[in-house]
């Protein structure tokens, strides 16, 4: 294990020696610098986990001048280091300006071992804090959406709509086949949104049990319930003053669609465990591939629910219905792996392209973007041909398979087989997850699972 790394930094040999006894003896690795100017060299050299910063120097004796230089020079630097001053003289305007200065804490000469010791501890521990924060603010901010400008006249059309209405607070529906963008739009309208600042939050309501519908929506407090160990914040709370994205919403039981309408209705709600009503402060924008209206006809999905949800409402097309974007967005896949893959420049030669323009692409978008990652990993040549593409041809897709059951699960494995019968029931039902669900007999959020398991099945 790497000791940490103090810099001392002080004109003075006889104080280097006497922290740097106390810093040995305890786990730390001490380095000197007689002036700031040294501590900077030192510190583009050397990986610095914590600066003992002298105040005074020789050429400036008791007014801090050169450690307050210092220090703002260090905190305009890409440098993330604490520091710790010091001085002779119990001054506090100057451990003031210090600290203003971004000194984490101050210490006088001649110090107490101890007392040295849990401030570096304590101001090493609070850096660490700040850097594993750091980390995690940078892995929940929105991913950098990848620019691409649509060609088609159906989906220049839509983003045209989209611009005009993405920066109200009006409640957005968005239908249309799998696979065909609705999440990559969602986030697309938040971007847009006067609600840009606050946070984007998805959720698949098809992934949520019907008896932690209400725990994962509205949270819930500490004790509200058997497995209740510690206090929850629900999905609409972690989407407040921003956007949630309620995908796959079909899927919802009837019996929790009362609860959303009723606070779709009220704009109020209560945590599971709480008396007090709490106000929902988002907006609202919905997805799904089902016919609601279908849904609605059959007595499965609220009518009222309905049109709560699509104040406005766009149907995200095909991927076939907008046959000008297939090429260049083949091309913008494949611009995306090479660089990610470290791959050469790929060109999409001839009879590629017009293989891409004739597939009927089943899974829309997404299976073009996994198609082409494929592709950039397995391709041999930097013009790409049609034998380049693991295309299946339309022949062997899910509806016209013909082989016998005998004979496709003979030489599967059991994962091999398991995956298979998954892809028959989405093509019978087509994509209609409760009905394959019922297929396979399994519930809607084991099936799920599975769908996450297998990543790459095309719906």
């Amino acid at each position: 294990m790497n000791k940490p790394h103090i810099l001392i930094v002080d004109d003075r040999h006889d104080i280097f020696l006497s922290a740097s006894f106390v810093l040995e003896d305890n786990g730390y690795y001490p380095l000197q610098a007689k002036s700031p100017g040294e501590a900077r060299a030192k510190i583009k050299q050397n990986h610095i986990d914590l600066i003992l910063l002298d105040m005074n120097y020789s050429l400036d004796i008791n007014s801090g001048e050169e450690g307050l230089a210092f220090l703002s020079w260090l905190s305009e630097s890409s440098f993330m280091i604490p520091v710790v001053a010091m001085t002779a003289w119990a001054n506090v305007e100057l451990a003031v300006k210090a600290m203003q200065l971004g000194a984490g804490d101050f210490i006088e000469k001649p110090w107490k071992n101890q007392r040295l010791l849990q401030i570096i501890k304590q101001q090493l521990k609070l850096s660490n804090l700040q850097n594993q924060n750091q980390k995690l603010k940078q892995r929940l901010e929105p991913k950098k959406q990848e620019s691409f400008t649509w060609r088609s006249d159906c989906m220049v059309q839509l983003m045209q709509q989209i611009d005009s209405v993405a920066d109200t607070e009006v409640s957005i529906l968005l239908t249309g086949e799998n696979g065909t963008g609705k999440s990559q739009l969602a986030e697309k309208i938040h971007s847009l949104s006067c609600q840009k600042s606050g946070p984007f939050i998805a959720v698949n309501m098809g992934a949520i049990t019907d008896s932690l519908f209400e725990s994962e929506m509205f949270g819930h407090k500490r004790g509200a319930f058997t497995d209740a160990k510690s206090n929850r914040i629900g999905r609409i709370e972690l989407a407040k003053q921003g956007t949630l994205f309620l995908d796959e919403i079909a899927n919802i039981p009837l019996s929790q669609q009362a609860k959303l309408l009723r606070v779709l209705e009220s704009g109020q709600y209560e945590v599971l465990g709480s008396s007090q009503t709490q106000q929902m402060k988002t907006r609202i924008i919905s997805a799904t591939n089902a016919d609601l209206h279908g849904l609605i006809a059959t007595d499965r999905f609220r009518e009222d629910l309905y049109y709560r949800l699509n104040t406005l409402e766009f149907r995200v097309p095909a991927l076939r219905e907008r046959e000008e974007d297939i090429i260049p967005l083949a091309e913008h896949f494949i611009a995306i792996y090479r660089m990610k893959y470290q791959k050469p420049t790929m060109t999409l030669g001839e009879t590629c392209q017009r293989a891409l323009l004739n597939y009927p692409w089943p899974g829309n978008i997404r299976e073009l973007s996994h198609l082409m990652e494929r592709t950039v990993l397995l391709a041999r040549n930097t013009e790409l041909s049609e034998n380049d593409l693991p295309i299946t041809p339309k022949s062997a897709t899910a509806k016209s398979i013909s082989v016998t059951r005998e004979d496709t699960f003979s030489t599967m494995t059991l994962e091999q087989s398991e995956r298979h019968l998954i892809e028959q029931a989405l093509a019978r039902t087509d994509n209609n997850i409760t009905q394959a669900a019922k297929l396979l007999g399994l519930t809607k959020s084991s099936l799920y699972r599975r769908l996450e398991k297998y990543s790459d099945i095309q719906r």
